[in-house]
């Protein structure tokens, strides 16, 4: 599965360069389509009003023509040669009848349409055959600026004129410069502009054939330097706007780079933060050049780091995290990363050729780390999740596609791997594997199941009697869960209450327990057992709740049970808690009538002053006491010493875990209370237990 963080990130990164680079291309054609556009309008205009000028006049002629034939009139052919045109009439066969002038029509011919009303129905063509610097494009005269260029530079000579010029006309000081193909001269009738003449034949039908009448487009400086400014406008428009955008484009991209090293740098380290990780990780692992190298994630803890910032404050404690975070950066290889991630957390991603060697390399940085500062020894954890390369088998047979490499999974995967040492002070190292995958497998499984298993009443208590080992007579027992599955069977409570306790479903188990000890302890009551007091374990958790007595007391209420057959047990962890509400939580209980216990006393870091504070009934010494060897006498000791003080404090004993006669001998010696165990019973279904239970005795009449 891909990553959905890196996703949106990429998402995010190309939407800003991409945008404006549409943007930026989208607006750079419109702008220069108008502009070029703009100039061929007005190429087009000044063309077109051209050709229509020197049609008019080859109209003119052609029509003075067809007058002079038609009236046999030699006045107007007088006419017409004066005008100083080069003209050829040519039949129907193309054999010329009438020529004045030099004839240099070339053999391209094409037909023009200027956008006027005067030309209905276009004009009929010849270029002339020395023109270079005129072309057909599209029903318009397309002129060659560089030819024209080339003409200019290769001439210079004023004979080189036309014969219809009159050199009369050109004036003396100015050097023309032409080809053989268009003219350039100084025209005194056009205000003293210099002019470009370029030639071309207008075709014309007449009487017999057809008339060609040699026309001239003619531009003075004014018109072309019109138009090389409106092209120089637009390229400048074009280049600003290029530029403008250009300019934004990079600078959006400058601004977004800063925004990404603030967005991927750690406040704390000054170095890479988590988010940098994951994204750079995961494309890192994904990359093909890197599939047939193996990598290990790391999750590095500083153990202890908050105590550390109570002691010496939370900047001298940051202090620390910038020198750890720049001993793993300094440790690290090409193609390998770390990063700071969450207060006193590090992500790492190492080469990993073997776990040997993979394992010696972090206790090396573990070591070092531990030494960074002169005056403290520093305890560092790692948990580990190994990356194999692209194509290893896995454990079902199916290669590794590291295509489909997510590295949040696995960084989960070396913290879940890390927390197996949590509870241990000391530096360690733990490798994700298999187990782990099936403990958390069942973990889902639990937590799934909870509610269901809970509506149809699938945990069952169990009892496990509590007798005096002076007289081997029942005096209790301790209530104790067990889950009967449909779909998992017989499930142990070790296997269910650690994982109750963590997600808070303890508080629901105690409810469960404390209703169905008070439902089975009324119904034994009916049928006439003697009861005795039976102990329910409640949760830690469940003393921040400041109505905890009263909803024990409404749950023995709701079932009707008597409150002095119910002894509400705590773990000695509890009292470590808020000792105010605890106090006044058991003190309300024993108002109430219930018994109260402390269980498991000794197995922690016991306090006298919980035994001197909190109004306990019972103490429950741990059954770690008697396991193991005596410690020459030394176990008994305590032992000993412990019942003696929980008689003075008016408390009664149950010592849990006695296994042999010589223990039951020796607590009854001691005026132990009662003996929890293996020796007189294990824990047993509901049933089994009543069997233990001994008739009330009736009561006499009274005489």
């Amino acid at each position: 599965m891909q990553n959905a963080k890196s996703k949106r990130f990429r998402e995010l990164k190309r939407s800003h360069s991409w945008v404006a680079i549409i943007l930026f291309i989208v607006v750079f054609f419109i702008t220069a389509g108008f502009i070029v556009s703009y100039m061929n309008m007005f190429l087009s205009y000044i063309m077109d009003s051209k050709i229509t000028s020197e049609y008019k006049a080859a109209s003119y002629m052609s029509k003075a023509y067809e007058l002079a034939v038609k009236e046999n009139n030699n006045e107007i052919i007088a006419f017409l040669v004066e005008s100083g045109r080069s003209y050829v009439i040519k039949d129907s066969d193309g054999n010329v009848k009438y020529q004045y002038g030099e004839d240099t029509m070339g053999t391209k011919k094409g037909m023009l349409s200027p956008d006027t009303p005067d030309v209905p129905h276009g004009i009929r063509v010849v270029l002339d055959r020395d023109s270079a610097a005129l072309d057909f494009y599209n029903g318009i005269f397309s002129i060659n600026i560089f030819e024209v260029m080339k003409d200019l530079r290769n001439y210079s000579d004023i004979d080189e004129l036309d014969p219809y010029f009159d050199e009369e006309m050109v004036s003396d000081d100015i050097h023309a410069t032409i080809s053989t193909g268009f003219k350039v001269g100084y025209d005194m009738s056009m205000d003293n502009m210099d002019m470009l003449y370029f030639p071309f034949w207008i075709e014309q039908d007449v009487t017999g054939g057809t008339m060609y009448i040699k026309s001239f487009i003619t531009m003075n400086v004014r018109d072309v330097i019109l138009f090389f400014t409106f092209i120089s406008i637009g390229a400048v428009m074009i280049l600003t706007i290029f530029g403008m955008m250009l300019g934004n484009i990079i600078s959006g991209i400058v601004r977004r780079n800063r925004t990404l090293n603030v967005f991927f740098t750690d406040v704390v380290t000054r170095g890479h933060n988590w988010m940098w990780f994951i994204i750079r990780g995961q494309q890192h692992l994904t990359r093909r050049k890197n599939h047939a190298v193996r990598y290990a994630i790391v999750n590095m803890v500083f153990v202890h780091y908050m105590n550390y910032c109570v002691c010496h404050s939370v900047e001298e404690g940051e202090r620390k995290l910038r020198k750890v975070y720049n001993v793993i950066r300094d440790s690290l290889g090409k193609k390998e990363m770390c990063a700071h991630c969450n207060q006193a957390e590090f992500a790492m991603i190492i080469k990993a050729p073997d776990d040997e060697t993979l394992k010696q390399r972090v206790q090396s940085l573990i070591d070092e780390l531990g030494r960074i500062d002169s005056e403290h020894t520093f305890a560092f954890q790692a948990g580990i999740f190994t990356v194999e390369p692209d194509g290893t088998p896995d454990k079902n047979g199916t290669p590794i596609r590291r295509k489909k490499f997510d590295i949040e999974s696995a960084y989960n995967n070396a913290c879940t791997a890390r927390a197996e040492l949590e509870g241990n002070d000391d530096s360690g190292i733990a490798f994700f594997d298999d187990k782990l995958v099936e403990d958390q497998k069942w973990i889902d499984l639990v937590h799934e199941h909870q509610q269901s298993a809970l509506a149809n009443e699938e945990f069952m208590v169990y009892y496990q009697p509590k007798y005096d080992p002076r007289t081997d007579e029942l005096r209790g027992a301790e209530a104790l869960i067990r889950w009967q599955s449909p779909e998992f069977g017989f499930v142990p409570p070790g296997k269910i209450i650690p994982i109750y306790e963590k997600n808070g479903f303890i508080t629901e188990i105690d409810h469960y327990m404390i209703q169905h000890v008070a439902r089975d302890q009324k119904k034994w009551l009916d049928k006439g057992c003697k009861c005795v007091p039976v102990s329910v374990n409640v949760s830690r958790a469940h003393f921040i709740e400041n109505d905890l007595a009263e909803q024990i007391r409404d749950l023995v209420d709701s079932e009707g049970a008597p409150h002095d057959l119910i002894e509400i047990e705590l773990t000695e962890s509890a009292f470590f808690d808020d000792k105010k509400a605890m106090i006044s939580t058991i003190s309300r209980l024993k108002e109430y009538g219930f018994a109260v216990s402390m269980d498991d006393f000794g197995s922690g870091y016991s306090s006298l002053n919980s035994l001197k504070d909190m109004p306990l009934d019972v103490l429950k010494l741990d059954a770690e006491f008697f396991r193991g060897s005596n410690d020459n006498g030394r176990g008994e000791i305590v032992v000993s010493e412990a019942i003696k003080l929980a008689k003075n404090l008016n408390m009664r004993t149950v010592a849990e875990g006695v296994e042999v006669r010589d223990q039951v001998d020796f607590l009854a010696s001691q005026g132990c209370d009662m003996i929890q165990g293996y020796y007189y019973a294990k824990p047993m279904p509901r049933d089994e237990y009543e069997t233990r239970m001994t008739p009330a005795e009736p009561v006499q009449p009274e005489n």
